[in-house]
């Protein structure tokens, strides 16, 4: 081992998608990485929340993956990688061989790079399969079905810069940029607040995101505090407010009747369908005053720049494309697009979540989109990877889950863990026991891992380079420490070795920037970009030539759809699956933390991230507490028709009585034990915002002793 002391080296933060910059410093043994700030780093300016701080405390953790290792007889023991590898291209070659490849599905990560991702979705493709998915399944899939049919790409319309310096009006529904995008919003979304800009936050839980901008008592904020899943009635009241005035006052500019005319296509549609629509009885269904979302409507429409943040309040839902396509519509009626300081922005919440559905690992799409059904698209891929891709969209992955030990024979899942992320998680580790093989290639001993065949150690976001896509499209480069662990893996090293002895040719690379080279031929919004250009600051997609230097804002000109319009579409109200009966009165929501990540692999293993929350919660109105006997602190059991969840009730005003808030991150009482699994029908994306729930009180804590 080197006693070198090592320069810093400047990265990316592996947490959420605002894509911050930090740099990480090697110490004189392997696993003495620290954290060291990025002063000048493009798009943070060297601030950093919590989560970044704490990032490097994982990167040595004693429960680190360091050894292959293969299931015998219930137990897991240590293999060569060779003999790990023998047996994956052994079972692979038998599925394919016994079921066809569709008998196999492939999960890539948010978690890892773009070439990375890149290389399982071109191996996927090169076995016979078009059953890979991402993540993104669980979090955007409805967002980048909307944003790509109405608009034509599937991402943040603006840059958080231009949005800062330009927007005069923030609408905030379903995201909570406070928690969950904390530089983002304290480096952009609050500058321009502090500027004068106006906040309307359309959400069933009060957050930090109102606290931060301090204008919660001011004219300047608006929180529509509505019931979970009925966005789009209160979408509806706000869309039929705009037109109505515009009908007896056609000159005050709420509609930008130009824009409409010129660049829109659709409006009809929206003004039939809203026709009949009754604002009051929708209010009513919201939970919130008329006359506050009207209010809400008059500021939205008279603002000169508008911008629309939406998050996963509004696309976790079984109508989660529709929800998404009304905040379009507003945007579109009212010329809020093409321009500066405004559109529909996405908040991505993983730190490569835009890049790994940008380079293909989805079952519908290849690099940069290109539908695999597009037979020009497909066989412009199939001239640069030298082989057939199936022509028909694959399985997603909660559909994959679904199948497992019945059309679905293997898996191969590259740093996910579905048993904590999908809904009704413990039907899907029991499914996940049917399955005849099962790889799972990560850092920790997972959920899911516990349920492999065999496992494959990867190195940490620390250790290795590669390129990731922020949330604003930002293209950027993560450059690595040495390897800690003498035999871990890079996940590109592991695809590489794996596809080199599956087939003949094009997976043998050398490093992460021969991947891209690559990538660049195939993905033509990645086409002009290089290492050597990407730099320190990355560059936004699209960059459709060497030199150009992206687009902050998309849409100047035209969109990017078959007739170059903007797509409206009227669209009406759907209630979730479950709404509340007498077995289970309530409605549970979930959401994340600041201070967590997603399923906790790597947050929870964090001392000072343990520090602030150790444990799960769950929020409980004051009405409701009183009702069920609930004091403050007290241990309570959550429990849907799937299942059920041990946990500390914390009695606030913060949600809304009749529902209860509670967050995925802990393994010992995830949300996900409870959530329901019914799906978007277009995107596939699970109803995690809405299911019924119900209290049950006295109950002892988890680790209690039972001594009398």
């Amino acid at each position: 081992m080197s006693s070198e002391k090592h320069d810093p080296v400047e990265t990316i933060c592996p947490y959420c998608g605002v894509g911050c910059g930090i740099k990480i410093q090697q110490g004189a043994e392997p696993g003495d990485v620290r954290f060291v700030p990025w002063g000048d780093a493009p798009v943070n300016e060297g601030r950093i929340c919590i989560k970044g701080g704490a990032a490097t405390e994982v990167v040595d953790h004693e429960d680190r993956l360091t050894n292959p290792l293969i299931e015998e007889d219930g137990e897991f023991r240590e293999a060569t990688w060779e003999e790990a590898t023998d047996y994956i291209v052994r079972e692979l070659e038998r599925i394919r061989d016994e079921y066809g490849p569709d008998a196999m599905g492939f999960l890539g990560s948010s978690k890892v790079m773009n070439e990375e991702n890149y290389l399982l979705q071109k191996l996927a493709r090169r076995y016979g399969t078009n059953n890979v998915d991402n993540c993104t399944r669980m979090c955007h899939a409805s967002t980048v079905w909307a944003l790509r049919t109405s608009l034509g790409a599937g991402a943040m319309t603006n840059s958080m810069q231009d949005l800062r310096d330009a927007a005069d009006l923030f609408w905030i529904q379903g995201a909570n940029p406070g928690e969950q995008h904390p530089i983002a919003n304290s480096q952009y979304f609050r500058q321009a607040v502090l500027e004068g800009a106006t906040v309307i936050q359309v959400d069933p839980h009060a957050n930090k995101t109102t606290r931060s901008f301090q204008i919660d008592e001011t004219e300047r904020h608006q929180h529509l505090q509505l019931n979970p899943g009925t966005d789009i009635p209160l979408l509806n009241i706000v869309l039929k407010t705009i037109l109505a005035h515009h009908e007896e006052h056609p000159g005050d500019g709420w509609i930008d009747e130009e824009f409409v005319a010129e660049r829109t296509e659709g409006f009809e549609d929206l003004k039939q369908t809203l026709e009949e629509f009754d604002r009051e009885a929708a209010a009513a269904e919201c939970g919130v005053s008329l006359e506050e979302i009207e209010r809400a409507a008059e500021k939205y429409a008279r603002a000169d720049n508008a911008a629309i943040f939406t998050g996963m309040g509004m696309s976790q839902h079984a109508c989660g494309v529709d929800n998404v396509q009304n905040e379009i519509n507003l945007a579109l009626i009212t010329g809020n697009l093409g321009r500066p300081g405004t559109g529909v922005n996405p908040l991505r919440g993983q730190n490569n979540v835009q890049g790994t559905c940008d380079v293909g690992a989805m079952p519908n799409v290849l690099p940069g989109y290109q539908l695999v059904d597009d037979d020009a698209a497909r066989e412009s891929v199939e001239d640069v990877w030298g082989f057939d891709v199936p022509d028909e969209p694959g399985l997603t992955n909660v559909e994959i889950t679904y199948e497992a030990g019945n059309s679905i024979a293997g898996l191969y899942v590259m740093g996910e863990n579905p048993v904590m992320s999908e809904p009704d998680a413990n039907s899907v580790a029991e499914r996940l026991e049917d399955l005849e093989f099962m790889v799972v290639q990560d850092i920790f001993m997972t959920e899911t891992a516990a349920y492999a065949d065999v496992i494959l150690p990867a190195t940490t976001w620390a250790e290795r380079g590669g390129t990731v896509t922020n949330t604003d499209r930002r293209v950027q480069r993560m450059r690595g420490v040495e390897k800690i662990h003498e035999k871990t893996k890079h996940d590109l090293e592991i695809v590489s070795e794996l596809g080199t002895r599956l087939f003949d040719s094009g997976f043998d690379f050398d490093d992460p920037e021969a991947v891209f080279e690559e990538l660049r031929q195939v993905c033509p919004s990645y086409h002009g970009m290089t290492y050597d250009l990407l730099g320190e600051a990355g560059i936004h997609w699209p960059c459709y030539e060497p030199g150009d230097e992206g687009d902050p804002f998309l849409y100047e000109e035209s969109f990017e759809t078959e007739s170059g319009l903007g797509h409206i579409e009227g669209v009406e109200h759907v209630p979730p699956a479950e709404t509340p009966d007498d077995e289970y009165p309530l409605i549970l929501t979930t959401a994340r933390l600041e201070e967590h990540y997603n399923t906790g692999t790597m947050s929870t293993r964090s001392p000072t991230l343990n520090r602030q929350h150790p444990e799960n919660f769950v929020d409980v109105h004051p009405a409701d507490a009183e009702r069920y006997g609930i004091t403050d602190g007290e241990t309570v059991r959550l429990r849907s028709r799937r299942g059920e969840i041990t946990l500390e009730a914390q009695v606030t005003e913060d949600t809304k009585e009749g529902v209860v808030w509670t967050t995925p991150h802990f393994a010992a009482a995830s949300a996900n034990r409870l959530t329901n699994h019914v799906l978007d029908e277009r995107a596939k994306i699970p109803e995690y915002k809405a299911a019924a729930a119900e209290i049950d009180v006295g109950i002892e804590p988890v680790d209690a002793s039972t001594d009398d």
